[in-house]
């Protein structure tokens, strides 16, 4: 029984039509009367000793969307029979070489320019096959994959699998069988929704997102994404980060890429300073740190989180500062040969690019002021970036929970990134780069602390939001992505929180 939105978007004689194209984002170029090279984002696909036929087929395919009937006519006028199978050939290179779009249509029987209503198309978004498999069965049990995830890109609504190098673009008709796919359902039944798709477009859209790596597998009761551990223990959120930084198959750009080279200036190595009071700090002496320092080993065993800070005595700014120097000054800058200022620093960074930045929010130092600070690694000072205020004081209290801390700590060292730094250069792979680069930063605050004799304890999250409103920094410009807590260490450790440690042979 058909509804009165199906009289109107869907006349009687309305069918599915399969098309297919090269992709938008490639270019065909010729090597010869009868050769031609292709190439993408992901690669090049040389096609040597084309037939007539299969020529005109390439063209055509880069030209505008075509069926396989046509494909077919199209070769057949030229090479005859004989030339479908090497046109065969050919084609299935191409769509394994990810050369391919794949699209499902709905036309009239009497078919005119701009007739067919686009539904849905198979993109490559990254490096492999783009070719869909067999059609789904009508009465078979499918549902969406718990990892699937859409976005708006380019104008387009695509929809996404962690890990495939193949998206869905959905128009607005097909995007209601997102919500359907909710649970286990069939392509019979998506066809009797109202105001749905014919049974045979619902069947080739879903081919379509099959190829993708869109739906589940499975039944009731049955659902290895919710039952098996290796799949349930991984959020959407999380699994599509790591696929698509872990995976460069599945992006089209990875690595250093510069695809904001020709659009917006680098960023300096320094930020703009803080308008506020300029708190010179002193200079340590290496020479004789490195005479007096205990050994690195013994420094690295002892190595822990502490947690409880000496109240009665706590950090100097002395003490404050030889730590800001020893770990995170910037030593010299130079220019790259991509003409981006880089920076060299006690601890590694990709690129030599150094975007952290530290922020100490200090509630107890010994010769320095309560408030936010913000240490200039070039200069070695810091700068009064807010009073003590509501916003600080929530950072302090979201770090004294998130450390375990029974009192505030002294001081809480919050550090920040300079997206554009990284993001500049990087594509795919900034954000995790930026991690990495949290990640030695902590181990050298840890070893230098230790070295010092302080307590120093890395805290596994924090609110980048509260950090923008107590910075007045644009959250997307530069925000925190770490936190430590540091101040005087306590002669006396509490034994119910952090690692257990065996007391030292003698």
């Amino acid at each position: 029984m058909t509804t009165e939105l199906d009289e109107i978007h869907l006349p009687a004689a309305a069918r599915t039509v399969r098309r297919l194209r090269l992709r938008p984002d490639g270019a065909l170029a010729p090597l010869g009367p009868r050769a031609v090279r292709l190439t993408a984002p992901v690669g090049a696909l040389n096609l040597p000793d084309l037939a007539p036929g299969a020529m005109a087929a390439v063209a055509a395919l880069a030209a505008r969307e075509q069926t396989e009937e046509e494909l077919a006519a199209l070769v057949a006028a030229r090479d005859g029979d004989a030339g479908l199978l090497r046109w065969q050939l050919a084609r299935r290179r191409l769509g394994m070489a990810g050369m391919l779009e794949h699209s499902v249509h709905l036309a009239t029987s009497t078919p005119t320019d701009g007739a067919d209503e686009p539904l849905a198309r198979l993109r490559p978004v990254g490096r492999g096959a783009a070719e869909p498999g067999p059609t789904p069965d009508p009465t078979g049990l499918v549902k969406l994959s718990r990892f699937a995830s859409a976005a708006v890109e380019d104008g387009a609504l695509l929809v996404r699998a962690p890990g495939s190098p193949l998206a869905v673009q959905l128009t607005a008709r097909a995007a209601g069988l997102l919500a359907a796919l909710a649970g286990w359902t069939s392509p019979a039944a998506l066809a009797q929704l109202p105001g749905g798709l014919p049974l045979d477009a619902v069947r080739q859209t879903l081919r379509l997102f099959a190829a993708a790596g869109l739906l589940a597998y499975g039944s009731p009761g049955a659902e290895p994404e919710a039952e098996e551990q290796r799949f349930a223990q991984w959020q959407a959120a999380d699994l599509a980060f790591h696929s698509r930084t872990r995976r460069p198959t599945s992006v089209a750009g990875y690595g250093g890429t510069y695809r904001f080279g020709d659009r917006f200036d680098p960023e300096p190595a320094s930020p703009a300073p803080f308008p506020g009071e300029k708190v010179a700090l002193s200079v340590p002496d290496l020479d004789e740190l490195a005479r007096a320092d205990r050994p690195f080993t013994e420094v690295l065993e002892q190595r822990r989180s502490v947690r409880d800070h000496d109240e009665q005595a706590p950090i100097t700014l002395e003490q404050l500062g030889e730590l800001l120097y020893r770990s995170v000054r910037r030593r010299q800058t130079f220019t790259g040969g991509d003409g981006q200022e880089l920076a060299d620093r006690p601890y590694p960074s990709g690129g030599a690019v150094h975007e952290l930045e530290v922020y100490p929010l200090v509630t107890s130092c010994a010769g320095l002021a309560p408030g936010l600070w913000h240490y200039a690694t070039d200069r070695h000072e810091l700068e009064l970036v807010s009073e003590p205020d509501q916003a600080t004081a929530q950072l302090v209290k979201n770090a004294r929970e998130s450390s375990l801390m029974q009192a505030d700590p002294q001081v809480v060292l919050l550090v920040t990134a300079r997206f554009g730094r990284v993001m500049w250069k990087y594509e795919t792979v900034a954000y995790p780069l930026i991690l990495k680069h949290v990640g030695a930063l902590y181990q050298t605050l840890y070893l230098v602390g230790t070295a010092m004799d302080l307590a120093v304890c890395g805290l596994g999250g924090g609110d980048a939001a509260d950090f923008a409103t107590a910075s007045g920094l644009d959250y997307f410009t530069e925000g925190s992505v770490g936190e430590l807590v540091i101040g005087s260490r306590s002669r006396t450790l509490r034994q119910d929180v952090g690692v257990p440690r065996r007391e030292a042979k003698a």
